[in-house]
């Protein structure tokens, strides 16, 4: 069987379901496929969920050539197009378009709808090969998604700061006048910092960094942007203190850099959603801290980011919190570039995840959580919306034994 035979049996069922208005999910391997996770020679069969309460209609519309089975948990029935065996199961009592794993691709212009690939990586065995598949197709979409952000983030970023903030030498001026002002979010949180050592990644400007700088911490930020480094390396030395920027990809650092002997690793704000895979990102969190280290994450709200939209006194809950896709958007900095100074859009690619799904990441990485608060917008307009959370992580001094 070829890709085309397989597409165009996928691409001919879509069409009738779509014409009783049957909705559907694509599982199993024919997902992972469909994802260009899998290779069609792992494919054996097109594998379709369908809302279970519309499989007599789609029995009838599909021309089926078995009967309709009832089993305990499901209906089955079986078309085939030429030698390629398509399996229709409709799981009883569950609603399709609700489930939070249903992820929309595009091919040939048409939207296909299928299984998220995380679904699987979290119920498959470590050594099961579709399980690697999904871990090496994470790590390439991660892999390219680092290289649009760094392009991005390298067009005029500085000039973006410099229109924000103004020059490095003001921004210094500022930040030195009181540095606990600039870290006011984060205070409660956060020990006595001289002579502590911390890492801040995905730093950008680098104001927080400079600013526990100047409270007597030894800060090294991580950023992808060359930019970024420059006004902060620029401000850093304006207000006199000593600030390491190593301009690379988090994912990417240099295993040399993966010392164990940080006492906190800071992110925060417009962080998370660049990573495809979170577990990446908390296993390094792990092997950056000593014993005993904290992180400390503070990000925007779920409810804010993924579910409302607000304008002034109106909010619409318009969004999916369980959604699962990458999304483009304007690079973060372009807002702050001064009129006519753009060229064209600087796109990225986000995922939006829940707050579920952090806090399970960094768990599952051997973190202890000590605290998840969650912060309420300051606009008497946003009464009663969350506006941004805050994480603190702990590694544990001893490492328990997994058999315990």
């Amino acid at each position: 069987m070829s890709e085309i035979q397989w597409w165009q049996a996928l691409l001919s069922v879509n069409n009738t379901l779509e014409d009783i208005s049957a909705d559907y999910t694509l599982i199993g391997s024919s997902a992972l496929f469909a994802q260009g996770i899998l290779p069609i020679s792992r494919v054996d069969k097109l594998e379709i969920s369908l809302q279970w309460d519309l499989m007599p209609l789609a029995y009838e519309a599909l021309h089926a050539d078995s009967g309709l089975e009832t089993q305990a948990s499901a209906k089955i029935f079986r078309v085939y197009y030429q030698d390629l065996e398509v399996v229709i199961i409709g799981y009883l009592n569950t609603v399709v378009v609700t489930d939070p794993d249903r992820l929309a691709i595009e091919h040939d212009h048409k939207k296909i709808w299928v299984k998220a690939p995380d679904s699987y990586e979290q119920t498959l065995a470590a050594d099961n090969p579709d399980r690697q598949a999904i871990k090496l197709y994470m790590r390439q979409l991660q892999q390219q998604n680092s290289q649009l952000n760094q392009a991005a983030w390298n067009q005029v970023a500085y000039d973006a700061w410099v229109h924000r903030h103004g020059t490095p030498q003001a921004m210094a001026a500022r930040i030195q006048k009181d540095p606990w002002t600039r870290l006011a979010s984060l205070s409660k949180y956060l020990p006595v910092l001289q002579d502590k050592t911390i890492i801040n990644l995905l730093g950008s400007h680098g104001s927080k960094a400079i600013a526990m700088a100047l409270l007597g911490a030894d800060v090294t930020i991580v950023d992808i942007s060359q930019e970024n480094a420059q006004y902060a390396r620029e401000v850093a030395a304006a207000a006199g203190v000593k600030l390491r920027y190593l301009v690379a990809d988090v994912l990417n650092l240099p295993i040399e850099e993966q010392t164990g002997s940080y006492d906190l690793v800071f992110m925060e704000l417009g962080i998370l959603h660049y990573f495809v895979d979170l577990t990446p990102l908390a296993q390094l969190v792990q092997q950056l801290l000593r014993p005993g280290g904290q992180l400390l994450l503070q990000d925007f709200h779920p409810v804010s980011t993924k579910l409302i939209t607000s304008k002034g006194k109106k909010h619409k809950v318009d969004g999916n919190y369980f959604d699962k896709g990458l999304h483009t958007s304007n690079v973060a900095f372009s807002k702050h570039l001064p009129e006519g100074a753009q060229q064209a859009p600087q796109q990225v690619y986000l995922r939006q995840w829940g707050l579920g799904e952090i806090v399970t990441a960094f768990a599952a990485a051997g973190l202890f959580i000590r605290r998840l608060d969650e912060e309420p917008n300051s606009k008497i307009d946003d009464i009663g919306i969350p506006k941004t959370f805050t994480l603190l992580a702990e590694r544990p001094l001893f490492q328990l034994d997994a058999q315990h």
